[in-house]
């Protein structure tokens, strides 16, 4: 019998919360997903913030196909209003979804090159009827290759984060002081990072989502441990929008971010440091760290440094194919200007897919956070639009791939500086990648004019 391009699978990189979706609206549609997770786990990604409560409610946390695929299986959605951390996520929904798609999904395999089958990507002849062939290493090191008939890219971004550098590179000295620098949120449930950061001075770099709840959750350990205390440094200044953009934020555990983290600041557990762009780490005497900005401010030494400043995605095993991105923000040209920080730090995101998501390379498509490229603000219920758009478009059902089936909140890119009563707090928190458990704060006087705002963010710098 005779193996045809379109008897071949698609296949799936990454095995996060996009991903899973996206192999289950293929499968709906008959097509084989083959799905290949670098991780031990599924959503091994999401297990490695499964101590952050999302933002999110469990109604926007899981895609309809999914839900279809794990009915059989005596899966029980969970309480639609309720807010779940990471590991929730990961437990509750995720990982049953794996078990469910079996032995489609393949772990401990790292994509390492994607072409088209004997087409480097400079020939043009015969190209787009080569199927794709996958380059692959597994768990013991051997190396493989798999064909495919299509590629859906939902790596993500976690694994390559932004440096604290203000340029985009490493600031100068930051590898070297790698011991002291992390780029995630601590989990403070953990005694050895508790003891990491307990008593200590905190340099936290960012102003997104994820600089929130860092502030968020370094204030509370100050209240337990003395000493504590963290250095807030913003590149730009602080506006009246810098905690995000009032009660407008459809998504109000996302909203109440802002204000833990101006908590933070009025209650004298941190210090915000304006217009500061990092240009070298340097090591103090003592071992601390020091921070130089471009106009040669150095900072007091601080014991440890977060940087939250973003996200960017790993290009480099698409090297061989075409892609279409824009040259900013490293995302697809058509979906860039929906997104781009640039031209609005808060604002709708239009459900898109198929066409916005697009390259040359016919067949192609990243999609989630890897979409995004280096803009902030993902939210789940958009890469579920995609996919379940992608999955049509794989299938020829281009009525249904340009359909649009999905309403975002208004403020789908904003900040926010929503409210939580304090009894709601106790059970609802809020975080795209990262997030407290917000109590009811108390908004004090004093924000300092400035001429820039920064853009608001899930996980922005």
């Amino acid at each position: 019998m005779t193996t045809t391009t379109a008897d071949l699978p698609v296949v799936v990189i990454g095995a996060g919360p996009v991903g899973l979706a996206a192999a289950a609206h293929l499968v709906e549609r008959g097509i084989t997903p083959l799905i290949l997770e670098s991780g031990p786990v599924p959503a091994s990604a999401v297990r490695d913030w499964s101590h952050v409560r999302l933002f999110s409610t469990w109604g926007e946390l899981t895609d309809p196909a999914a839900e279809k695929l794990l009915a059989p299986t005596g899966w029980t959605r969970p309480d639609a209003a309720a807010y779940p951390s990471g590991g929730d996520w990961a437990e509750q929904y995720l990982e049953p979804l794996a078990v469910a798609l079996g032995d489609r999904l393949r772990l401990g395999t790292t994509v390492t090159g994607v072409s088209r089958t004997g087409r480097d990507r400079i020939v043009d002849a015969d190209r787009e009827s080569q199927p794709f062939v996958v380059h692959l290493t597994t768990a013991d090191g051997s190396e493989e290759r798999v064909f495919a008939r299509a590629v859906i890219d939902a790596s993500g971004t976690w694994t390559t984060p932004s440096p604290a550098g203000a340029s985009g590179l490493a600031a100068l000295g930051e590898r070297a002081a790698g011991d002291r620098i992390t780029y995630r949120v601590p989990d403070l449930d953990d005694p050895a990072v508790r003891a990491r950061y307990a008593g200590r001075r905190i340099a936290v770099i960012g102003s997104g989502a994820s600089a929130f709840t860092a502030l968020a959750v370094l204030a509370a350990l100050a209240k337990d441990e003395p000493g504590t205390h963290a250095v807030w440094i913003l590149r730009r200044g602080i506006s009246g929008s810098t905690f995000g953009g009032g009660q407008a934020d459809q998504l109000p555990a996302r909203g109440a971010l802002g204000l833990a983290a101006k908590a933070a600041v009025d209650q004298g557990h941190a210090d915000a440091v304006t217009g500061f762009r990092t240009e070298a780490v340097e090591r103090a005497d003592d071992g601390r760290i020091v921070l130089v900005a471009e106009d040669g401010r150095r900072l007091d030494p601080v014991d440890e440094v977060i940087v939250l400043t973003g996200f960017r995605p790993d290009l480099s095993f698409l090297s061989e194919v075409r892609l279409g991105l824009d040259e900013r923000l490293q995302a697809p040209t058509e979906l860039a200007p929906l997104i781009d920080p640039n031209q609005h730090s808060c604002g709708t995101v239009y459900p898109h897919g198929h066409r916005e998501l697009s390259h040359p390379e016919t067949g192609v498509y990243l999609v989630g956070m890897k979409s995004y490229g280096r803009a902030p603000t993902f939210l789940a219920m958009t890469g579920y639009e995609q996919v379940r758009s992608v999955a049509a478009a794989i299938a020829g059902d281009l009525e249904a791939a340009d359909r649009v089936e999905l309403t975002l909140p208004e403020t789908g890119v904003c900040g926010g500086a929503g409210l939580f009563d304090a009894p709601a707090a106790e059970s609802e928190g809020g975080g795209c990648c990262a997030a407290p458990e917000p109590a009811l704060v108390q908004l004090g006087a004093g924000a300092v004019a400035a001429d820039e705002t920064p853009a608001g963010g899930c996980c922005g710098s």
